[in-house]
């Protein structure tokens, strides 16, 4: 497992430096505020780290990394970091893809380095380093209004059709505002594959419900529809890891749940920084709980309805 190189027991603190099996990381200015509203410090932020770790770096393991750094906190000005930062420790693993060196989060000593340099979201590749077919399939589900009351009715109906077409899926929140839905899969279907799967249950979907869901791309024409982005699952795209942080004002975590607790209708920010630990202790990873499944005999069933839609493009 991911968390192998060091755990909290593991980790000996001095005022400024972690040693993490043998491995020094520095903490730099730990009482800088990173999220004002909720009095978190980059001290507090780097301890909750340590305690989500054991379900972020799984989530994480062997991908391609990209980060979102808020050197002044979630306030403050942002970057995407995709380039491994510099000077890149010994101990942090790379691997290039397109020209670009990326981590590759394997371990809690790089994830808190990582944490230090005030990288506060975690947003893996969609497929494992070198190996070119996904290992989940998900559905996005992109809100058009900034406090959407019917996102969870939305998840809702795509994981009873999901369901009916035979697949066990896990909801979470995107952390932000959005739902995604991860169906954990045997690798063999092609990211292809799945988009063009994932056509067919979006359309299904707008034409069940089409005051509640749309497939239109452009957010401008969406009015306040619920987006379901079945294009986001693809290759070289990243999507928000589960139980990475979010630079909200709540620092909310995405959080995996229960089909039980979406009929109960959460809000995203329901789960943040100050509580996600606690309650993974109790659930555990449901998304590394769910068996994987073969999908193939789904793309079967549906080849005919895949073929309709290709036609129409």
């Amino acid at each position: 497992m991911g968390t192998s190189k060091g755990t909290i027991s593991q980790a000996q603190t001095s005022a400024t430096t972690l040693n993490i099996g043998g491995n020094h990381v520095q903490i730099t200015n730990p009482d800088k505020m990173l999220f004002p509203e909720m009095g978190i410090t980059k001290g507090r932020f780097m301890q909750e780290l340590v305690r989500l770790s054991p379900y972020l770096l799984p989530a994480c393991e062997g991908r391609y990394l990209t980060t979102i750094r808020y050197p002044d906190g979630v306030s403050g000005k942002f970057f995407y970091q995709k380039n491994a930062p510099e000077p890149t420790p010994p101990y942090v693993q790379t691997a290039v893809s397109e020209g670009i060196s990326y981590v590759v989060l394997n371990d809690i000593t790089t994830l808190l380095w990582l944490g230090n340099l005030a990288c506060i979201e975690y947003h893996p590749s969609l497929h494992k380093v070198h190996d070119p077919l996904p290992t989940e399939w998900i559905i996005d589900l992109d809100p058009s209004v900034e406090e959407e009351p019917r996102i969870m009715e939305a998840a809702a109906l795509v994981g009873d059709m999901l369901e009916q077409l035979g697949l066990r899926s896990v909801p979470k929140t995107s952390g932000a505002t959005g739902v995604q839905i991860v169906v954990p899969i045997e690798q063999g279907p092609s990211f292809t594959q799945l988009k063009e799967l994932g056509h067919v249950v979006a359309a299904y979907l707008c034409e069940r419900h089409p005051k509640l869901f749309t497939i239109e791309r452009f957010k401008k024409n969406r009015g306040t529809k619920i987006y379901i982005d079945y294009m986001q699952h693809d290759k070289g795209r990243t999507i928000a890891a589960p139980y990475t942080p979010r630079a909200t004002r709540y620092a909310s975590v995405s959080m995996p749940l229960t089909w039980d607790e979406v009929r109960r209708n959460p809000m995203p920010r329901d789960f943040h920084l100050l509580n996600a630990a606690d309650r993974l202790q109790l659930t555990g990873d449901l998304i590394q709980l769910e068996p994987k499944q073969h999908i193939e005999p789904v793309l079967e069933a549906l080849a005919s309805h895949i073929a309709a839609l290709q036609k129409r493009r």
